[in-house]
């Protein structure tokens, strides 16, 4: 099972996919920890995006497939997988799609979590307040104002993927301001109801 997580930030990709991986067991790629983990492996494309990252650049969408590539080679990826944060533009998702085909591989599903922005500023808010009372440091990101700006970056980047998988029939979309349960059942039908991959 091969599965994309879309939806802006904030609205419960982490928390569903930490439950995907629990009950399906297939892990999450998270292109951030691959960065590290092919720098620190010192493999060829680690290494590439390495030099990259020391001057301040940002990786390429060449580097960052290509250690997509390598991972889903991995033993625990011949199952399936989940990504999450990736692929973030269209052209990102194409060259996605022509890396699997090379390995004969394809997606099976692309679940975009619909969710109420002004709702999600709200809930962004309300956890940073919670966090603040309890005595623990507020994440950057979990501002109202951090947190508008990354919702205006996925609203012009990353939101036009909808429309490109809706296109290849994979878009699936589910109620992300449900309560986290129902998310949970509802994606759970959802995900039983994809034909397993052949290992």
């Amino acid at each position: 099972m091969r599965i994309i997580l879309l939806g802006p930030p904030g609205a419960g990709k982490g928390t569903q996919s930490t439950r995907i991986v629990e009950r399906f067991g297939i892990p999450q790629l998270s292109t951030g920890d691959m960065l590290r983990a092919a720098v620190a492996a010192g493999t060829p494309v680690g290494l590439q995006a390495k030099s990259i990252m020391e001057s301040g650049g940002l990786v390429p969408d060449e580097v960052v497939v290509g250690i997509v590539a390598d991972r889903v080679e991995e033993a625990d990826a011949r199952k399936g997988f989940i990504l999450d944060g990736f692929p973030r533009t269209v052209a990102q998702a194409k060259a996605l799609d022509a890396m699997l085909a090379e390995k004969g591989l394809a997606l099976d599903a692309v679940i975009e979590f619909k969710v109420d922005e002004d709702a999600l500023v709200g809930r962004i808010a309300k956890r940073a307040a919670e966090t603040a009372a309890r005595g623990e440091p507020v994440r950057k990101d979990d501002t109202p104002e951090v947190f508008k700006t990354r919702l205006e970056a996925y609203r012009s980047q990353t939101a036009p993927l909808s429309d490109y998988y809706a296109e290849t029939g994979l878009l699936r979309p589910v109620d992300g301001m449900a309560p986290i349960e129902d998310v949970t059942r509802e994606l759970d039908g959802l995900l039983r109801g994809l034909q397993p991959v052949s290992a």
